[in-house]
């Protein structure tokens, strides 16, 4: 199959152009309104490449069929990604900028700003020496999470509908806003969706593929102090900020994200705000096991018991909020599924990488919801930040890996 980069580049590049952040804080779906604009562009694109059933509904879920062009029935699968970047870090005014035949070295973000994306911090770039890499200016995200997933949806459905002598079953597609908050499966109609499984374009680098992923919960921390005049405040202030200081020193000191890997877990800090009177602590709290995952729950709502007990007053409240779990559970009994996608990666010359993913994805939730849903390789690297790349080979073959599933599927349940 030919898969042109060229056209690769013009449709990711097209949709980057368009700011979709979401908002951590906003309960609206979709959590802004800008999610809205691609959304609408998609819709039109899925309808004049010929897709059937084009629906954008009233929460911004964005769903589509390629009818079978077989004579015998098949499963019917899946392809889904997210419209959303994250909150993390701006995706407003993206500069893609485009790197042919990268020669190994340090890339040059930003000549005015001395933002420069080196192998020597970031090795994986020297894998893909010789190719086509996509990056930022250095001042926004890229956005690759996920819209090389959708570029890859896009031009997979459109290869297969231009070429009929490709025999696949019925696929369905579906765009989720507010992935990257969490809240992209909440409202994800399953029964509608109408397929027997999907798969997730929204992995990393080349050849991942992933059936287990994080059991998640956040966890705010309320701290309540009490402000005197510092020269009076002998046996009378409270500093929030001071006891805020204890609970983080009672957490593990190394299980962080920047000290752990695999399948360690951690508590992330990833927001702090405070002042003598109130002080608020912001954790996600992540684990593949999850009898550790409720441990470190607990170790939680413990640490902050054992500070108002120390204080003789309820100085700490603890909001935890489970997010979503492992779908290693459910994807061990349809193995299967994993195993059509590893076929097909090989089959295209690409090698799998089967791990576990340090986070989550639609598809964690998807499959609790009753669609098993593995997680594919999009191709980007760094994501969230100003590091993010993205190399275009990649995307086309995460592409090519979409339509040797459908072939595959066609084939096995023949």
């Amino acid at each position: 199959m030919i898969i042109s980069k060229e056209k690769i580049i013009k449709r990711f590049v097209s949709y980057v152009s368009i700011d979709t952040e979401s908002d951590p804080n906003n309960s609206a779906f979709p959590s802004t309104e800008k999610q809205w604009k691609l959304a609408r562009l998609l819709e039109e694109e899925l309808i004049q490449i010929g897709l059937l059933d084009v629906e954008l509904d009233n929460n911004c879920y964005l769903m589509a069929t390629l009818p079978s062009n077989l004579d015998y029935d098949v499963p019917t699968i899946g392809f889904i990604s997210h419209i959303d970047t994250s909150p993390d870090f701006t995706g407003k005014d993206i500069k893609p900028q485009i790197h042919h035949d990268y020669n190994g070295k340090d890339i040059i973000l930003n000549k005015d700003k001395n933002i420069i994306l080196s192998p020597d911090y970031f090795d994986d770039l020297l894998q893909y020496k010789g190719q086509t890499i996509i990056t930022t200016d250095g001042t926004t995200l890229l956005g690759a999470d996920d819209k090389a997933g959708i570029t890859e949806i896009v031009t997979a459905v459109e290869y297969l509908i231009q070429n009929p002598n490709v025999k696949h079953g019925k696929i369905r597609i579906c765009f989720t806003p507010d992935e990257e908050v969490g809240k992209g499966a909440h409202l994800f109609d399953v029964d509608k969706f109408g397929a027997d499984w999907a798969y997730t374009m929204d992995g990393s680098q080349i050849g991942e593929l992933e059936f287990e992923n994080f059991n998640a919960a956040s966890a705010k921390i309320i701290i309540e102090g009490k402000i005197v005049h510092p020269g009076y405040a002998k046996g009378k202030m409270i500093n929030s900020i001071l006891i805020a200081n204890e609970f983080m020193e009672a957490l593990p000191k190394n299980e962080v994200p920047e000290k752990t890997t695999n399948y360690e877990g951690f508590f992330h800090l990833h927001d702090i705000t405070g002042s003598v009177e109130k002080t608020i602590l912001e954790y996600i709290i992540r684990d593949h096991d999850l009898d550790l995952f409720n441990q470190r729950k607990e170790l939680i709502q413990e640490i902050g018991d054992s500070i108002n007990k120390k204080y003789n007053k309820e100085l700490v409240d603890i909001n935890l909020k489970d997010q979503y779990f492992n779908m290693k559970d459910k994807i061990l009994p349809v193995m299967h599924i994993v195993d059509i996608a590893e076929e097909a990666m090989k089959d295209i010359g690409v090698k799998p990488l089967i791990k576990a993913i340090r986070g989550g994805t639609d598809g964690s939730q998807l499959s609790f919801k009753g669609l098993p849903c593995p997680n594919i390789f999009a191709g980007g690297h760094n994501f969230h930040g100003r590091f993010e790349y993205v190399p275009v080979e990649s995307i086309v073959k995460a592409t090519e890996v979409i339509i040797r599933i459908a072939e595959k599927v066609s084939i096995k349940f023949m």
